[in-house]
């Protein structure tokens, strides 16, 4: 959910029939507020209540966020960003559906060589932020001064301010920006403690440039993971967020920020109450990473893992389907070193137990390159532990912690369903393990994703370079009663495990 490229519609993620939205706002707003401005209504007293009596009575003050917000709200900004860029007519944005999500206007046309319309445009984006220093430092998304070329910020009172980006981190969706020549702004600090669930929070931020909005709701859940990066733990919130929220600080009951508001999720592109922040840990570290360097940098274990299903942990004889499968060390990095290998299971780091291949690319990326680990695994059955020193995350390089099994297990077919051939028979296979020459549609192996030109590589632990080796292997560890075998397989473009029923 990156701006790679100005004007581009890619500010809407779409899961099926459900979208989930980055929040930065629209601009040019001010044309739809006119068209729906706010109606007069007169206060009426109930009729059994005299207005001369009305008014002698005292008025009580509910319990609400008052205190709370006047003490915030001036640390919160509102930021706008501009771009410049000349493109065709044909590049425009058109009346197509997405682009509702994009934060961007444009401005004057022109006419290029040769008759093509061609256009300047001024591409204006807007978000919001917090001050987290007197000096200016301030809080923000990464989406909203990607590719920035000026940032400029509003305060409470009105007052815009220059801004400059010190750094960013696209993997976390944050961004640290700096307004310089003044060293008295009001500022916020983070929470040292996770909210619980149920708490009271309060969003405040520039939803459609309306700077200075409050809501408030409770903590939704933890944990969250949408599907935006590779080390998603958002809390979710209902407290009503909207476009130009983004980089906007939610606060708890004692005005500290536990976390930064990110995305929504959403049919429509506006709030439904289901809303998503950066934990307030995530984005401290990162955003002192940023201040001390410009750039975050993660440790590096170099291993492409996937999560331990049903049919996985009962293949290996596990008893829960918890931690992280390696499907493949790459060539030189720390793992491999540390003789980490394809089929291994990492159950536990530094001696805390992994969930999932999430967990872990988590643990691993807040640790400094250099960090010692150790690593329990499971072999073959057996438990071991391997120390490791990680490395730096290469540049554009994140783990892959995806679900590589496209479906679950579905029972006990009479027959898996593939026809192979030995790989030093098939040219291009590389000779090593057998090839899948064609897949029976109505089979269990189609139903997990096998296709033609896959190359099993082993079953159940066992090299196989035939369809003997295959049956044999499949036979013992039917024998053995186990309900799956767990297969190595070399796809197009990547190797991973899989667990096939075979009853």
């Amino acid at each position: 959910m990156t701006n790679d490229k100005p004007g581009h519609r890619l500010y809407a993620r779409i899961f099926s029939r459900r979208r989930l939205v980055l929040l930065t706002s629209i601009a040019g707003i001010a044309a739809i507020v006119a068209l729906g401005g706010p109606t007069a209504y007169n206060h009426l007293s109930p009729p059994w209540i005299s207005s001369a009596r009305a008014a002698d009575t005292p008025i009580q003050q509910s319990a609400g966020f008052a205190n709370l917000v006047a003490r915030v709200k001036p640390a919160v900004i509102s930021v706008r960003v501009q771009l410049d860029e000349v493109a065709n007519a044909s590049d425009l944005s058109s009346d197509n559906e997405d682009d509702s999500g994009s934060p961007f206007q444009q401005h004057g046309s022109g006419e290029a060589p040769g008759g093509m319309p061609q256009r300047h445009e001024k591409m204006i984006g807007a978000g919001s932020g917090f001050f987290i220093s007197a000096d200016g430092y301030a809080v923000t998304n990464n989406h909203v001064v990607d590719h920035a070329q000026s940032v400029q910020v509003t305060t409470d009172d009105g007052t815009t301010y220059k801004a400059r980006v010190i750094g960013t981190d696209p993997k976390t969706d944050l961004a640290l920006i700096k307004v310089d020549g003044k060293s008295s702004f009001a500022y916020v600090n983070f929470e040292d403690h996770a909210p619980r669930v149920g708490d009271w929070v309060v969003a405040v931020g520039n939803p459609f440039e309306l700077s200075g909005t409050v809501t408030a709701g409770i903590v939704s859940a933890q944990g969250r993971d949408i599907g935006s990066g590779p080390y998603d733990n958002y809390i979710q919130i209902d407290a009503p967020i909207n476009k130009g929220n983004s980089g906007g600080p939610a606060f708890d009951m004692n005005g500290r920020v536990i976390g930064v508001n990110t995305a929504i999720y959403s049919p429509s592109g506006g709030s439904v109450g289901i809303g998503f922040d950066i934990p307030a840990q995530t984005a401290k570290a990162v955003i002192a990473e940023l201040k001390d360097k410009g750039v975050v940098t993660r440790g590096w274990l170099g291993v492409q893992v996937q999560p331990v299903t049903t049919g996985i942990a009962d293949s290996l004889g596990m008893k829960k389907a918890e931690g992280a499968m390696v499907d493949e060390p790459q060539n030189g990095s720390p793992a491999a070193k540390a003789g980490v290998r394809s089929g291994d299971v990492v159950t536990a780091l530094n001696g805390t137990p992994l969930k999932n291949s999430r967990d872990l690319a988590r643990k691993v990326a807040a640790l400094a390159p250099g960090s010692s680990v150790k690593l329990d695994i499971l072999r073959n059955g057996e438990s071991k532990t391997l120390n490791i020193t990680l490395g730096e995350m290469p540049n554009r390089k994140q783990a892959n912690a995806g679900n590589r099994e496209t479906q679950p297990d579905s029972g006990s077919p009479p027959h898996i369903g593939l026809r192979l051939a030995p790989a030093n028979e098939v040219a291009g296979s590389g000779g090593k393990g057998v090839v899948v020459t064609a897949v029976d549609p109505e089979g269990s192996a189609a139903e997990h994703g096998f296709q033609s030109g896959d190359i099993i590589v082993d079953v159940g632990g066992r090299t196989v370079g035939n369809a003997s080796d295959v049956r044999k292997a499949l036979s013992e560890a039917r024998s053995q009663g186990k309900r799956a075998v767990l297969m190595r397989v070399k796809t197009a473009d990547s190797v991973k495990f899989v667990a096939l029923p075979i009853g």
